[in-house]
C-alpha cells in the first residue's frame, strides 16, 4: 500500500468523522432543535443533548471513509488525466472530486441523519426511532431529504474543500512546499465556517423535510415551495434559523475533521515508509 493511497484515506476519513461527531454533537442537537417547526423547548431545550448519538457512532465513521475514499480517487484521477497549471484548474479538480464524494457518502449519511434528527426531537431513543421509521415508512423512509440533503452537501463542498486546498496551497508555498496538520486545521476552521453561513437556507430546508410528519407537505421534500412558503410566513430570518450554532459547530469541526484528516494521514503514511 503506498502513502496516501486509498487505505490510508479511509481510514483516515473514518477517524476524522468518528472524532468530529462525536465532539462536537450537543451543537448540532442545538441547531436541530432551533430548525424545528415545534420550537427549541417544545423539541428539548439544552435536555438530552446526546440524543441521537447511537446512530452517529455507527454511521459517522463509514460516511466520513467513503467520502474521503471518493474524494481523495477523483483527485487523483484528475491528476493523472488533467494538466493543472492554474489554480482554477485545481479548484475545478477540487470541486469535482467533493462533489463525487459527497453524491457518494450521503447514500450512508441520510439514513444516519434521519435516525439521529428524530431522535433529538423527541423523546425516543435511537432504536425505537429507527423501528418506527422502519415499520411506518420503510426502507425509502430512511432516504426521506435525500435529494435536500445532496443538494446543500453539494453546494457546501464546492465552496469548503476548494477554498481548503487553495488555502493549504497558498501556506504551502510561502513554508517551502509543506503544511503542519495543525496549520490544515485552521485553514478547515475558516473555510467551513464560511460555507456553513452561506448554506444555511439548505439545512433548514432539509431539516423541515426530515423532521416532517409522514402526511405533512414538507414531507413531500420539495425544496422550492418549502423555501418560498418559509419566506412568505416567517421571513428571511426563518432560513437562517440556526445558522450561529451551525457555523460555529462546522468551523469547530472543519478544524478537527480536516485538521485530523491531514494527521492521520501523514501519521499513517510514515507508518508505511
Amino acid at each position: 500500500m503506498e502513502k496516501g493511497g486509498p487505505i490510508t484515506s479511509l481510514l483516515s476519513g473514518a477517524a476524522a468523522g468518528l472524532s468530529v461527531d462525536i465532539i462536537l454533537f450537543p451543537f448540532d442537537t442545538i441547531k436541530t432543535r432551533l430548525q424545528s417547526k415545534q420550537g427549541f423547548f417544545k423539541t428539548g431545550g439544552f435536555h438530552r443533548l446526546y440524543a441521537g448519538l447511537g446512530s452517529i457512532a455507527l454511521g459517522s465513521a463509514p460516511g466520513a471513509a467513503v467520502f474521503f475514499t471518493a474524494y481523495e480517487a477523483t483527485r487523483q484521477a484528475m491528476d493523472n488525466h488533467v494538466q493543472k497549471n492554474t489554480r482554477l484548474q485545481s479548484m475545478l479538480s477540487d470541486m469535482t472530486a467533493a462533489c463525487t464524494g459527497e453524491v457518494v457518502a450521503c447514500g450512508i449519511r441520510v439514513p444516519v441523519e434521519v435516525v439521529k434528527q428524530r431522535a433529538q426531537v423527541t423523546s425516543s431513543g435511537t432504536v425505537n426511532v429507527f423501528v418506527k421509521c422502519l415499520r411506518e415508512e420503510g426502507i425509502v423512509g430512511f432516504y426521506r431529504g435525500y435529494k435536500s440533503t445532496v443538494l446543500r452537501e453539494i453546494p457546501f463542498s464546492l465552496i469548503q474543500f476548494p477554498l481548503w486546498e487553495f488555502s493549504k496551497a497558498t501556506l504551502a508555498e510561502r513554508q517551502n512546499g509543506s503544511i503542519t496538520p495543525w496549520q490544515s486545521a485552521w485553514c478547515g476552521f475558516f473555510c467551513g465556517g464560511f460555507a456553513a453561513f452561506t448554506t444555511t437556507p439548505l439545512d433548514v430546508v432539509k431539516t423541515r423535510i426530515m423532521l416532517a410528519q409522514k402526511f405533512d407537505n414538507d414531507a413531500q421534500g420539495r425544496i422550492i415551495p418549502i423555501i418560498l412558503t418559509m419566506y412568505k410566513k416567517e421571513g428571511i430570518r426563518s432560513l437562517f434559523t440556526g445558522a450561529l450554532p451551525r457555523t460555529f459547530g462546522i468551523s469547530c469541526g472543519g478544524f478537527i475533521f480536516l485538521g485530523m484528516f491531514d494527521l492521520c494521514k501523514m501519521l499513517i503514511g510514515n507508518s508505511l515508509l
